[in-house]
């Protein structure tokens, strides 16, 4: 299995605790992960807290999902983990608006989304 299969099967692991944590219904969509209780969505977002080089995990938006998050009155989950075992152990996690984050820096990368993308740090959302 490939780094990136990897990634997404621990950050599917990590969708689910965070949805039962935040009493959320996954509700699969290109923009959104689940619903709250009253509907509002909610997009989650995993990152590892360390990558093997040492240097940190880091959280990937994507501008165009960002912006339907921000005009549907949406939120974010944000958690970071680590590989325990078979799984994931989620270390720290946070629910915010998605209209209450730090100043992000939209730039290339995002094209396999047809979108640009910004990284942010653990330590600015956790």
């Amino acid at each position: 299995m490939g780094r990136s299969q990897k990634a997404n099967k621990y950050g599917t692991a990590v969708e689910y605790k965070m949805a039962e944590e935040y009493n959320l219904d996954l509700a699969r969509a290109s923009w959104k992960d689940a619903d709250g209780l009253g509907g509002e969505p909610h997009e989650i977002k995993a990152a590892m807290h360390e990558h093997a080089d040492g240097q940190p995990g880091t959280f990937k938006l994507y501008r165009e999902y960002h912006e339907q998050l921000q005009r549907e009155g949406g939120y974010y989950v944000f958690a970071a983990y680590r590989i325990r075992g078979r799984g994931v152990e989620v270390l720290a996690h946070d629910r915010r608006p998605a209209s209450r984050l730090p100043t992000l820096r939209w730039h290339g990368g995002g094209e396999h989304r047809d979108t640009q993308q910004a990284k942010v740090s653990i330590s600015e959302v956790l």
